[in-house]
């Protein structure tokens, strides 16, 4: 693995940002998308405001390919990264119980429709998950398609030290987002 340098992420990294928002850009309806680790952490997301802190970080200009944002669309579930994340993580972790429960072996995917969505949920190889949320129009089939290339692709490059430097970005994202808030709300006073 590079390893990431003062200048951005390592190019396993950017590669991973580049299938995210491939994936995003590819298959109309989808709303946002997170991957999350088999510890329930947030790793990589396609949320608009963590994509905002990259730019007014000045990151953006050096990780081309970045998740872009959707303007004017709902973007997840009230908007956070967070959110997608827990609910995965949350519907990862039941799944594989009824599956022991039930001894049918692993848990591949599993798909959630409702009124106004749906949600996705996919394995990747070290246990980590890729979670979609997606329109109640979004076309099923294409989503599961497009989600299989992007776990094909990323669940061999996801290795510990991957998964720490996307874990240090999340959190370096989160951290810059607090205090563009804190510096918003103080100016505005």
């Amino acid at each position: 693995m590079t390893a990431p340098s003062t200048f951005g992420p390592s190019s396993e990294a950017r590669n991973l940002h580049w299938l995210l928002t491939n994936l995003v850009e590819e298959v109309p309806g989808i709303l946002s998308v997170a991957v999350v680790s088999s510890d329930g952490l947030l790793l990589l997301s396609s949320d608009p405001d963590l994509a905002k802190a990259r730019t007014d970080s000045g990151e953006a200009a050096r990780t081309a390919g970045a998740p872009g944002v959707r303007v004017g669309k709902r973007s997840g579930p009230r908007g956070s990264a967070a959110d997608l994340a827990t609910v995965v993580s949350g519907i990862g972790s039941l799944t594989v119980g009824a599956a022991k429960l039930m001894d049918y072996g692993q848990v591949r995917h599993t798909m959630v429709a409702m009124d106004e969505g749906s949600l996705f949920v996919m394995s990747i190889s070290d246990g980590s998950l890729l979670g979609v949320h997606g329109s109640a129009d979004v076309d099923m089939s294409v989503v599961a398609y497009h989600m299989a290339l992007f776990v094909g692709r990323a669940g061999h490059v996801l290795t510990p030290e991957l998964r720490s430097e996307l874990r240090i970005s999340m959190e370096n994202a989160a951290m810059g987002n607090t205090a563009l808030e804190n510096e918003s709300t103080g100016s505005a006073r």
